[in-house]
């Protein structure tokens, strides 16, 4: 490994673990904070003696195996790193941008593993027990924990670590990282800027709420962008937006207040935008229902594997909801106008592939015509609705 990742797992990994193991459950024993002094302490208790240079790594060990992510810290620490998996003790990968590569640090066992997994859990205020095997949360500083416990994961606890990065792409950095076409810059700024309803859709880590950030840092600042997720994860550059986040019931099973009820809500708030950050339930009704009723500009994204696959997906939601498929077709071809979609490049990278308008068909059914497609060539290509998108960007 090189970078930041590979110069801390260095100094994790010229640290003595048994040592470290002993000094930790001293200070937890004791309800010390995992200072120098303390560890000193501690160190002298064990009648070990440490230059200054290692006791600043077994500060460092010891600090984030108490309040950190343990043996995982230099891989979160790497600014680059946006996913860090743990399939078991000695198999930890992370995705730094250009696809999964395995990492060079590890667990003593699946205790190890279990417990950091509870502790991160409890720090959410989260259960993590037999009982209850699975915890999706948001950690402070943004960083979304996924844990299954066995026997649910029969092989050992799976521990998934998402980095949400608070920085905001602008439309030009993504055409330098390639994400976007040099063509599309344009055309995406004025979806925004001509209110244009949009989803972006495409698959797990194809970069759908970083494109959003982007297009709602170019939202006018007199307009107010009401903001509803499961997990604060959007984070525009724009001086008025407000923010509605989901919370999941308590232990005893109440408390509940689900993306559904949040649209609601939102509507009573004055909005000129409602953005959903990730519409995948029944909050796709009140959306719709929102987009329909006068509310211009309101976007989201939505997890697609193409952009014609857009209506399909929407309709299983709806349905779940209670919401008839003829009825949901109508809202959709009523109130959502364009679809940008990303995908995965072969290397990894992600790229705005297609921006597509929503039509009805023959059958009556909404569909989404592509408008726009980049091909294989990083071309732009004009599709059978290039000049409905034409009109509506006016």
């Amino acid at each position: 490994m090189t970078g930041p990742a590979a110069s801390g797992s260095a100094v994790v990994a010229a640290v003595d673990p048994a040592l470290a193991l002993r000094v930790t459950e001293a200070l937890a024993l004791a309800g010390e904070a995992p200072s120098a002094a303390a560890v000193t302490r501690a160190l002298r208790q064990e009648g070990v003696v440490l230059g200054g240079a290692r006791v600043l790594a077994l500060v460092a060990a010891v600090r984030a195996e108490l309040t950190g992510f343990g043996p995982l810290e230099p891989l979160l620490s790497d600014p680059e790193t946006s996913d860090v998996l743990v399939n078991g003790p000695d198999q930890v990968w992370l995705d730094r941008g250009h696809g999964l590569e395995r990492a060079d640090v590890g667990f003593r066992d699946e205790t190890a593993v279990r417990r950091l997994a509870q502790r991160l859990a409890a720090s959410a205020g989260r259960r993590l027990d037999v009982a209850r095997p699975t915890v999706d949360a948001r950690l402070a500083g943004g960083v979304r924990l996924h844990v299954v416990l066995p026997p649910v994961a029969p092989e050992g606890t799976l521990l998934s670590l998402r980095v949400v990065r608070r920085r905001t792409f602008t439309l030009a950095e993504l055409v330098d990282r390639g994400t976007v076409a040099p063509g599309l810059a344009h055309v995406l700024d004025a979806v925004v800027r001509a209110r244009i309803s949009f989803l972006v859709t495409g698959g797990t880590g194809t970069g759908k709420t970083t494109l959003l950030a982007t297009l709602l840092s170019r939202v006018p600042a007199a307009e107010r962008v009401v903001l509803v997720e499961d997990s604060g994860e959007l984070a525009p550059v724009h001086p008025h937006v407000v923010r509605l986040e989901a919370r999941l019931s308590n232990a005893e099973g109440a408390g509940t207040v689900d993306l559904r009820m949040l649209v609601r809500e939102a509507l009573r708030m004055r909005p000129d935008r409602i953005v959903v950050g990730e519409v995948r339930g029944a909050e796709v009704v009140e959306l719709l229902a929102a987009l329909n009723t006068g509310h211009d500009g309101g976007c989201g994204t939505v997890h697609a594997s193409t952009a014609a696959a857009l209506p399909a997906r929407l309709e299983a939601l709806a349905l779940a909801a209670g919401l008839p498929r003829p009825a949901l077709h109508s809202q959709l071809a009523a109130g959502l106008q364009v679809v940008v979609h990303l995908e995965r490049r072969g290397g990894a990278g992600r790229v705005v592939r297609e921006i597509g308008c929503v039509d009805r068909g023959a059958d009556g059914l909404a569909q989404v015509v592509s408008a726009l497609r980049v091909d294989a060539d990083g071309r732009l290509v004009e599709g059978p609705a290039a000049g409905t998108l034409a009109e509506l960007l006016g």
